[in-house]
């Protein structure tokens, strides 16, 4: 029953449908600091209309969340980001990107509930945000690649050295990417898939 004044709620889109030969769907998480390009890379690979919970920032978050480097963001991710890109006819991703501040880490365990692996965004001007963000990473044990997205005036670091400042393992890929680039995103995505293929392949 329609009351006077209320509005009708849309329904899907074509679009946002999924199509009828995908077999198999399967959740990624995108993962890094405060202000490193999570919500854009979502926003520019999803085929979808992207599902943001962006707020403004406000002085509630002045001393609480670190803006070094980034003092001209506006906007944060408050509890996630969600999109979806289809690899195949039969094969998706759904795509979570997770809140950057610490204050917001406790949303990560629903998050990364069912999820294969994850991708941790790195800005190489402030490589010191991504620390704590692979340190939890590495105690749930979640396969993950690492991108470095390129901001304008970024250090473009050899991968070796990257890998040593991050203390990386040998086998965790390093892959560069430009997250406002769909192609480019893509090409970061289809990189964990083929982590994730390889691991396993691997003998138990």
């Amino acid at each position: 029953m329609d009351f006077s004044g209320s509005e009708s709620v849309p329904g899907p889109q074509e679009e946002d449908l999924l199509p009828a030969s995908v077999a198999t769907a399967v959740k990624v998480v995108i993962v890094g600091g405060f202000g490193v390009g999570k919500t854009t890379l979502v926003g520019s690979v999803s085929e979808i209309r992207p599902l943001t919970t962006e707020e403004t920032m406000t002085q509630a978050g002045a001393g609480v969340d670190d803006t070094a480097g980034i003092e001209r963001k506006s906007f944060t991710t408050v509890a996630m980001d969600f999109g979806r890109i289809s690899i195949s006819d039969e094969l998706v991703l759904y795509v979570f990107g997770t809140p950057g501040q610490e204050r917001f880490w406790f949303l990560w365990n629903g998050l990364f509930e069912g999820a294969l692996g994850a991708v941790v965004l790195v800005d190489t001007r402030r490589l010191e945000v991504s620390f704590d963000v692979l340190g939890r990473l590495e105690d749930r044990g979640v396969p993950f690649v690492v991108a470095t997205n390129a901001f304008p005036g970024s250090p473009d670091h050899p991968t070796e050295e990257l890998r040593a400042a991050l203390d990386l393992p040998a086998e965790v890929p390093i892959v560069r990417c430009d997250a406002r680039s769909r192609e480019s995103s893509r090409d970061v995505l289809m990189a964990l898939m083929r982590y994730l293929y390889d691991l396993s392949a691997q003998p138990v």
